[in-house]
């Protein structure tokens, strides 16, 4: 009787003890959803996938990563859509290789994770230079995957002046800019920082600090060749090849992406129209973050 007694309560013990049994009991948490996607041997991007729904698809800018979408994330899942961050190579939590990293590249590494999501009809949104990395997907494949195109305070038609094109960064500045990089990309961090809203006071100090962070965790050298690469990208001739409607997004008081960017890109995308943020820099996604969020849902929703 002892023997039977003992060895009842090791089962007991053994059954109550081991999580995986009691794991086994219920269905798993998780929906099954990849966080991170293989976009070539050895390559794999971090993915924010959540929700359900009418899928919205959002490309960070410079030296950002998928993070910055924090405050968009959970407001489009609870308004039934499917939102997906995509954090590009070299930035956030992707893998950061040593080879390119040009617009070619990175349109390449979407077109990846598109197919092997199995996205169609998805909203395209890109900030800053993701709203330049969002236009060369267009024109590269034809809008694949993409039935609208959102673009916010994008580093767009062209990051730098041209000829006829008398807008954005000097020749002096993109250099001064590329060689910071290299030599003071703490400085660099801070001094975007204090640029990045209408004012040094428009956001929190601990928003600043926020964006600061997700800023110094971009791979030294994929910010260093992705802002090379913008300086010598000119989307100007893309935009005739984008068909689908276009929101443009952009503060009146961006300092970083002046708002004639907005201008321009409107004058080129025929099925276009402009969004003001009257009250904005840089930063629209937080500086009025709400008017950001029901303009999207409003967009996605036409």
């Amino acid at each position: 009787m002892k023997t039977l007694i003992s060895t009842l309560s090791l089962l007991c013990i053994f059954t109550f003890s081991n999580p995986l049994s009691a794991q086994s009991k219920r269905a798993a948490a998780s929906a099954g959803r990849l966080e991170f996607i293989e976009v070539e041997p050895n390559v794999k991007l971090h993915v924010t996938d959540l929700g359900e729904g009418q899928p919205i698809v959002l490309i960070h800018g410079w030296p950002l990563n998928d993070a910055m979408y924090e405050y968009q994330y959970q407001y489009f899942v609870e308004k039934g859509f499917r939102v997906i961050g995509i954090s590009m190579r070299g930035f956030g939590k992707s893998d950061r290789p040593y080879g390119k990293y040009d617009f070619d590249v990175f349109s390449d590494d979407i077109k990846v994770v598109l197919e092997k999501l199995k996205i169609n009809n998805a909203v395209l949104g890109g900030f800053s230079m993701g709203g330049a990395v969002v236009i060369h997907y267009m024109a590269k494949y034809n809008g694949a995957h993409v039935s609208k195109l959102a673009l916010f305070a994008a580093a767009a038609p062209s990051w730098k002046q041209r000829e006829g094109y008398p807008y954005g960064a000097s020749d002096e500045a993109a250099a001064g800019l590329i060689q910071t990089t290299r030599t003071n990309r703490q400085q660099l961090i801070e001094d975007f920082g204090k640029a990045f809203a209408a004012s040094e006071n428009a956001i929190s100090a601990g928003m600043a600090q926020w964006l600061a962070s997700i800023n110094s965790d971009a791979s030294p050298y994929a910010t260093t060749q992705s802002i090379i690469a913008l300086r010598d990208l000119d989307l100007r001739p893309a935009l005739s090849k984008i068909n689908v409607s276009v929101a443009i997004f952009h503060g009146t008081k961006d300092k970083l992406c002046d708002f004639v960017f907005a201008e321009q890109l409107h004058k080129g995308l025929k099925n276009s129209y402009i969004v003001k943020f009257e009250n904005s820099g840089h930063a629209l996604f937080i500086e009025e973050m709400e008017k950001f969020n029901t303009e999207l849902e409003k967009f996605a929703k036409k």
